[in-house]
């Protein structure tokens, strides 16, 4: 019958004392509660990040310890989107789409992770949307503001998922470089699952920037593009540069 495997109440124990080597990525679970939501039955896991001030979360459906090819959708927090409902992205369509999924299966979780602004926190990230509406598409703003395209790190997430005792996963994702960056943390990845939200004028070529310039698994966004999104078609002469504001 195999050995029972843990769950995450019990790796809730074993983490009381977890201490990892300071300046290395490192959570451990401090906190566990089941959580009903509209999308399906959860528990929500809280990470503790004692070298960092961010705190994770998980979303887990059903029992992920010791499995293999786990659906996993790494979700970065995004509060223009997931909370205000702002339409310039396709973050809270796939946060809605990506708990549908992982509601209908029998196991899975989604990681949020604390990195507003692909890493360069919310102030800048509203900066990155002055300059949008002066004509830079979302990858020059990033760079215009002295930040790479994107700031993000997956360490803490490859750490959440060795807390989680998960064996390997199946990324719920269009972005080719979470699946290099989990592979170099020693995650072992075994599948991708599209996760491809409609566009809207709003956020079309914001979806095809990262289509053409980040290399994002995503169809040609076709149709109406809003004024305000348009890349380096109206961008103003010399404009202002916003100053840059550390994450």
């Amino acid at each position: 019958m195999g050995i029972p495997k843990p769950t995450i109440e019990e790796i809730l124990h074993r983490d009381l004392n977890h201490r990892c080597p300071e300046g290395h990525p490192c959570v451990r679970v401090s906190a566990v509660a089941e959580l009903p939501t509209r999308f399906g039955e959860f528990q929500v896991v809280a990470f503790h990040a004692p070298f960092e001030e961010r705190e994770h979360a998980a979303l887990v459906k059903g029992n992920i310890t010791h499995q293999e090819n786990v659906p996993v959708r790494l979700h970065s927090e995004c509060l223009t989107g997931d909370t205000f409902g702002s339409l310039r992205c396709d973050c809270r369509d796939q946060l809605e789409l990506a708990l549908m999924e992982l509601a209908r299966r029998p196991v899975g979780a989604l990681l949020y992770l604390r990195q507003e602004g692909r890493g360069i926190g919310l102030e800048n990230k509203i900066k990155a949307y002055q300059l949008q509406e002066w004509g830079y598409d979302t990858v020059e703003a990033n760079q215009a503001l002295g930040f790479r395209p994107d700031e993000r790190d997956y360490g803490i997430a490859a750490h959440m998922l060795r807390s989680l005792s998960v064996e390997s996963i199946e990324l719920m994702s269009n972005n080719p470089d979470k699946i290099r960056d989990l592979t170099a943390q020693g995650i072992r990845v075994t599948g991708r699952i599209p996760i491809e939200a409609r566009p809207n004028p709003h956020n079309r070529r914001y979806l095809e920037t990262k289509r053409l310039k980040a290399g994002h698994l995503l169809s040609p966004a076709m149709g109406p593009v809003l004024d305000e999104q348009v890349d380096c078609l109206h961008r103003t002469a010399n404009p202002p540069r916003p100053a840059r504001v550390r994450p």
